[in-house]
């Protein structure tokens, strides 16, 4: 039996079902999981001293490109909307092969880790080079965030009418057949698992609508969730329009791609129909502020969707959209969009820091992670807010209005991934010159 005592914490956020703030209180962690709450409570084993902390539940990224960290401020796409973006990138994303698939991997859930995110989604749709999902899954595990890779795939290219070109999709079959394998191979539905698998057809304007069928058939069979992109844009809707005569969410609902095995990403252009439908089917939504803002998307509806019950969760998205992967600071960003749009009073700090944990959490079908409560998953935040970040403030606990914005501490399943600061897994400074030099292989 493994024993770790975070104790004495200015306050313990612990997003539980009644919400509670504990002042000067402490969390026991026996083997991964959450043992007690509260205070004086001791222990045999390992202390952390948590004085001058706010504590929160690990944050949940639902969803990431995490490929794309080797493509960030690409000069080509930095000021374009999303199909010229695409379009940019593509031709250098088809360069890489295993090597850069890891690599960036790990760069980007390093990234992840030091700005409080212990569980992480991760949407992989193109397989250059002999790639495999299993690269980014033996990423996640070197690094021990939780993950839940997504067996994405493109299969209509140019020729066909698609955005991709040619060199980046795959038959649908092979692609079919390959989730098959990453599942049969990876996936764990047990409460705790480390490793969850998903199937994701990257888009409506990169698959056909038989692969989107097939790939609802095969998610149910398997036990297994869904994800892909949808209604991320102006363009985006107006190419469902043309091409299947209805919006993306009759789309989705048309062939089996809602209920609450499914999230979709941006959702920026839903309109209250589509709201309603997500709403009633219990359908979850992966918001990306800062994605959606550098590519002139739009503020997606997330008030709209809270209020109608939507399952709403962050995602930073890719880092050649973003150009970052800090999963704190988009949690302020959500705050700050759904105030511009709807006035000071339409999102709290509190309310975003819920999207980014349990809200999260449970899009990602993960009750068991996203609260600190007895039982629940070991995956704790420490803030450290005593620094300059914090310095002046009545309110500690509202992190993100005052920062800081990087973790002093985080733990998954009760092992420790960054401490005082640092990456504790990985020779960070050795990824680092690794992925630096493999970009520029790419742009010379």
């Amino acid at each position: 039996m493994t024993e770790i005592l975070i104790r004495n914490a200015d306050s313990i956020l612990t997003m539980d079902d009644a919400r509670r703030e504990l002042p000067g209180a402490d969390i026991l962690i026996r083997d991964g999981v959450i043992a007690a709450i509260g205070p004086g409570l001791t222990t045999m084993g390992e202390v952390v001293e948590a004085a001058g902390c706010a504590v929160t539940p690990g944050l949940v990224n639902t969803h990431h490109h995490l490929y794309q960290s080797l493509t960030r401020a690409v000069p080509g796409g930095q000021d374009a909307l999303l199909f010229g973006w695409l379009k940019a990138l593509y031709p250098i994303w088809a360069r890489f092969g295993p090597e850069e698939i890891y690599t960036s991997a790990l760069t980007g859930l390093a990234e992840l880790a030091l700005s409080g995110c212990s569980l992480t989604s991760d949407h992989l749709y193109l397989y250059p080079g002999g790639a495999q999902l299993d690269d980014t899954i033996a990423a996640a595990g070197e690094i021990g965030l939780r993950f839940h890779p997504t067996r994405g795939a493109m299969s209509i290219g140019e020729s066909d009418g698609g955005l991709p070109p040619d060199t980046l999709v795959e038959r649908e079959a092979d692609i079919l057949e390959d989730a098959v394998r990453v599942i049969d191979a990876f996936h764990d539905p047990r409460e705790g698992a480390m490793v969850r698998v998903g199937i994701a057809p990257c888009s409506p304007f990169s698959v056909s609508r038989d692969l989107m069928r097939d790939a609802a058939l095969l998610a149910r069979d398997k036990g297994v969730m869904l994800h892909t992109h949808l209604a991320e844009n102006e363009e985006d809707v107006a190419y469902s329009l043309a091409n299947f005569g209805c919006r993306p969410g009759q789309y989705a609902e048309d062939l089996g791609w809602t209920g609450p095995d499914v999230w979709h990403a941006h959702c920026v252009k839903l309109d209250g129909a589509e709201i309603d439908l997500f709403a009633r089917t219990q359908t979850g939504v992966a918001h990306c502020p800062c994605s959606n803002c550098r590519l002139g998307s739009g503020i997606a509806p997330v008030r709209a969707m809270r209020d109608a019950g939507v399952p709403v969760g962050l995602g930073v998205d890719g880092s050649a959209s973003n150009d970052a992967g800090n999963l704190i600071l988009e949690a302020r960003q959500s705050m700050l969009l759904q105030r511009v749009a709807n006035g000071a009073d339409a999102m709290s700090a509190r309310e975003a820091l819920e999207i980014a944990t349990r809200g999260g959490a449970d899009v990602l079908g993960r009750a068991d992670c996203g609260r600190l409560e007895v039982g629940k998953r070991a995956d704790i935040a420490l803030w450290d807010v005593t620094g300059i970040d914090s310095a002046g403030s009545w309110d500690p606990a509202a992190l993100l209005l005052a920062g800081p914005t990087r973790v002093k501490h985080l733990f998954v399943e009760g092992r420790q991934v960054v401490r005082d600061g640092h990456i504790a897994t990985i020779d960070l400074p050795t990824v680092v010159e690794r992925q630096n030099r493999l970009a520029r292989g790419l742009r010379d």
